[in-house]
C-alpha cells in the first residue's frame, strides 16, 4: 500500500489557525479604522499620531520578554497568558470615554501582543520542516487571510450601522471566544510537548538574548533584516497612520468603504500567499521578498493617483498582492536563520528594534502631513520601499541558499 500523503497543516496547527482567526478578526474589526474612532473622541490629526507613537511604547518593552517566556514556557501557554490580557484590553476601548484612555485599552493589547506575537512565527516554523517552510507558511496566511477579509468589512459596516461602541462589544466577544480556545489548547499541550517548561532565570534570559545580539551582529541574514525593515517601518509608519484620514478627507471615503478596502487588500494578499510560498521555496526567499517591495511601490504610487473609491480599490489591491509574495518568504526566512531554542527571543527582539526604529515615525509624519502637506508622507513611503529592493536583493541569503545557517551557534551563545 502507497504511504498516504501528510496534510500540510496537521490537527494542532489547524486549531491553532481557528483561534488566531477569530482573536484577529476582533483585532481588525477596529484596528484599521482606530484613527477615526479617536477623531470621535476629539482627538486632532496631531493627536491621532501622538496616540499611535505612545501606544508602541509598551510593546518595545515587552516584546523581548513576551518571546523569552515563549521560548521557556512554550508557545501555546505564552498565548494563553497574552490572551487573558487581550480580554481586559477590549473593556479599556469599549468604555474609554476619550481618547486619552484609549491607550489604556491598546497598553493592555500590547501586553497580549508581546506574548502572542513572538510565538505565532515560531510555533508554525516549529510544525514544519525547514524543505517546506514557506509553502506552509503561505498556507498558513491563506487561510488566516480571512481576518482581513471578514474583520474590516464586519468592523465598517457595524461602526456605520450602530456605531463604534457597539461595534467594539461584538469585536470583545469573538475575542473571548478565541482566548477559551487558546487556554483549552496550552491545558492539553502542558500535558504533552510543554509538559516540563524551563525556569525564567536571569541566567536564560541573558543566554537568550546573547545568541540572538550574536546573529544580529554577524553581518549576515538578520543584520540586513533587521537595517532593511527598521527603514521600511519608518517610512510605512508615517503614512499608513493616516491613511483612514486622508481618503475620507480628500477621497470622501466613508468608514465602511474603508473597511472594504481592506477587505480588499486581504483578498489579493490570500490570492500570492501560495504562489510565494512556492517562489520561496523554489527559487529563494530574495526572489519573492523584492517582488513584493516593487508591488508595494506600484500601490503607493496608484494611491497617490487615486482621486475615488475604485482608484483606492486598485491600490490596495497592489499592495496585497506584493504582501502575499513577500510575506510567507519573510517567515521562512526569519525562522530559519534564528536557532529553535531561542527563535521566540529573536523574533522580539527583531520587533522591538522595528519598533525603536519607528517609534517617532507616527509623530512626524503627522506633523510632515499637517505642515507641509497630507501627500508627502505617502510619497516618502513609496520611494523607500522602491530603495529597499538593492540590499534584499543583495543581502537576504541563507549560506548555501539552504537555511543550513539557522544551526550555527554564534559565539556568544556557546557556553
Amino acid at each position: 500500500m502507497p504511504e498516504k500523503k501528510q496534510p500540510i497543516l496537521n490537527a494542532t496547527l489547524r486549531l491553532f489557525l481557528v483561534a488566531m482567526i477569530l482573536a484577529n478578526i476582533a483585532g481588525q474589526m477596529y484596528y484599521p479604522i482606530l484613527p477615526l474612532y479617536l477623531k470621535d473622541l476629539n482627538a486632532s490629526v496631531v493627536q491621532v499620531g501622538l496616540f499611535f507613537t505612545l501606544s508602541q511604547i509598551i510593546p518595545l518593552l515587552l516584546q523581548i520578554i513576551g518571546g523569552w517566556i515563549s521560548d521557556n514556557l512554550g508557545r501555546l501557554r505564552s498565548i494563553a497568558i497574552g490572551s487573558v490580557a487581550g480580554v481586559l484590553s477590549y473593556v479599556g476601548l469599549v468604555w474609554a470615554p476619550s481618547w486619552q484612555w484609549v491607550l489604556l485599552g491598546e497598553g493592555l493589547a500590547a501586553v497580549t501582543r508581546s506574548l502572542v506575537a513572538p510565538s505565532f512565527g515560531a510555533f508554525v516554523a516549529e510544525q514544519s520542516a525547514e524543505e517546506n517552510r514557506a509553502r506552509v507558511f503561505g498556507v498558513v496566511e491563506t487561510v488566516y487571510g480571512v481576518v482581513g477579509v471578514v474583520g474590516p468589512a464586519l468592523g465598517g459596516l457595524l461602526a456605520s450601522l450602530w456605531g463604534f461602541k457597539p461595534m467594539l462589544m461584538v469585536a470583545a466577544v469573538l475575542y473571548i471566544g478565541a482566548t477559551l480556545l487558546r487556554v483549552i489548547m496550552a491545558r492539553t499541550a502542558a500535558r504533552g510537548k510543554e509538559a516540563a517548561p524551563a525556569r525564567l532565570t536571569l541566567a536564560s534570559l541573558k543566554a537568550n538574548l546573547g545568541g540572538v545580539f550574536g546573529l544580529v551582529a554577524a553581518g549576515g541574514v538578520i543584520t540586513w533584516l533587521l537595517i532593511t525593515d527598521g527603514v521600511r517601518d519608518i517610512a510605512f509608519s508615517m503614512s499608513f497612520t493616516f491613511m483612514p484620514l486622508f481618503m475620507q478627507e480628500f477621497g470622501k471615503i466613508s468608514v465602511q468603504q474603508i473597511g472594504v478596502l481592506n477587505a480588499v487588500f486581504s483578498v489579493a494578499a490570500m490570492a500570492t500567499n501560495l504562489p510565494g510560498g512556492w517562489l520561496a521555496d523554489k527559487k529563494g526567499e530574495r526572489v519573492a521578498i523584492v517582488a513584493g517591495f516593487v508591488g508595494e511601490f506600484a500601490s503607493m504610487m496608484l494611491f497617490l493617483q487615486a482621486r475615488s473609491f475604485w482608484g483606492y480599490a486598485a491600490s490596495w489591491m497592489v499592495a496585497g498582492l506584493g504582501v502575499g509574495l513577500m510575506s510567507p518568504a519573510f517567515s521562512a526566512l526569519i525562522t530559519k536563520a534564528i536557532p529553535e531554542k531561542y527563535r521566540g527571543t529573536g523574533m522580539g527582539l527583531l520587533q522591538t528594534s522595528l519598533g525603536l526604529f519607528s517609534l517617532p515615525a507616527p509623530a512626524i509624519g503627522g506633523q510632515i502631513y499637517e505642515r507641509i502637506g497630507p501627500r508627502v508622507p505617502f510619497t516618502i513611503t513609496a520611494w523607500v520601499a522602491l530603495a529597499t529592493v538593492i540590499p534584499a536583493w543583495l543581502k537576504f541569503r541563507l549560506p548555501n541558499g539552504n537555511g543550513a545557517a539557522a544551526h550555527e551557534e554564534p559565539a556568544s551563545a556557546a557556553e
